[in-house]
């Protein structure tokens, strides 16, 4: 596989990136009333989502390596799976919506997308070509009727 930097590592990055940002670009910032309660709603749903997917991974008795898809013993198509071909990475990605709504620069919103645009192409990609030479027309058909995010 070629991958490179493991997702939690890229997660990282951003979220310091979208730190620097708030901390040093003089303008974007914004407040609004209820920012903080869609904050932690955003947290407790990466919290959800994340939960969800590592118990049905564990479950199913399969790995959960990003770095590794080849070792993935079974295809999991089904609970939030059916939903998202890739939880755990929107999990992640809510998380960093939640950390640049508490930072309060709307400019985060851009690094944000950065997230899905490297996941998809570094990651994800990789991932999908790694499942495909495992699974063939069975994981062909899931990307099919599921989609990649939400």
């Amino acid at each position: 596989m070629k991958l490179k930097i493991p997702p939690v590592v890229v997660f990282l990055l951003f979220a310091l990136l979208m730190y620097l940002l708030a901390e040093f670009l003089p303008f974007g910032q914004f407040d609004f009333f209820g920012r903080h309660y869609l904050m932690w709603g955003l947290l407790g749903g990466a919290a959800l989502v994340a939960a969800l997917a590592l118990v049905q991974f564990a479950r199913s008795g399969t790995t959960v390596d990003p770095v590794r898809p080849e070792k993935a013993a079974k295809l999991v198509d089904n609970g939030i799976y059916a939903y998202s071909r890739n939880p755990m990475y929107l999990a992640l990605l809510m998380v960093l919506l939640a950390w640049g709504i508490g930072l309060g620069n709307a400019f985060n919103t851009l690094l944000a997308a950065g997230f899905v645009g490297y996941m998809n192409r570094f990651q994800i990609k990789a991932e999908e070509e790694a499942l495909t030479a495992i699974f063939g027309k069975q994981y062909r058909q899931y990307c099919i009727k599921t989609r990649r995010w939400f």
